[in-house]
């Protein structure tokens, strides 16, 4: 299990805070600075790839920063990120974006042409439901 997996739970259960330990909730707070809002529109199909090689010294970083530089060495969508680090999507996008800006990660927006559709992707979907 990588070190993003272990920190943040993986496989595991999240551990629940007990009577001395602070609610979880100010959490996400904290690590986006209060903000809610991504600074770029960031679709949770968008994909994010690390920029930083893996000699690089991230201990500068956050945590959160950190688990998403070593998991986006592999290209993995807004959402995965979300899911195996098991931080909000709203969150994520937040610490995302701000990571774009700052030359962290880049980030492979889907291309999509003023909301129309593919047509040729439509095409495919109605010829396999034909063969159905």
């Amino acid at each position: 299990m990588d070190d993003a997996h272990r920190h943040y739970g993986g496989t595991n259960p999240i551990p629940q805070p007990g009577p001395a330990e602070p609610s979880s909730l100010v959490r996400p707070y904290a690590v986006t600075g209060g903000r809610t809002a991504p600074r770029l529109q960031l679709a949770m199909e968008a994909l994010v790839s690390s920029v930083t090689s893996t000699h690089q010294d991230l201990s500068t970083l956050t945590p959160e920063r950190q688990a998403i530089i070593t998991l986006c060495r592999q290209i993995r969508s807004v959402a995965e990120v979300s899911a195996m680090l098991r931080i909000p999507l709203g969150v994520t996008r937040v610490v995302i974006s701000d990571m774009a800006a700052e030359g962290l990660v880049h980030v492979h927006q889907p291309q999509l042409e003023a909301g129309k559709p593919d047509l040729n992707l439509l095409e495919r979907v109605l010829s396999g439901l034909r063969r159905l």
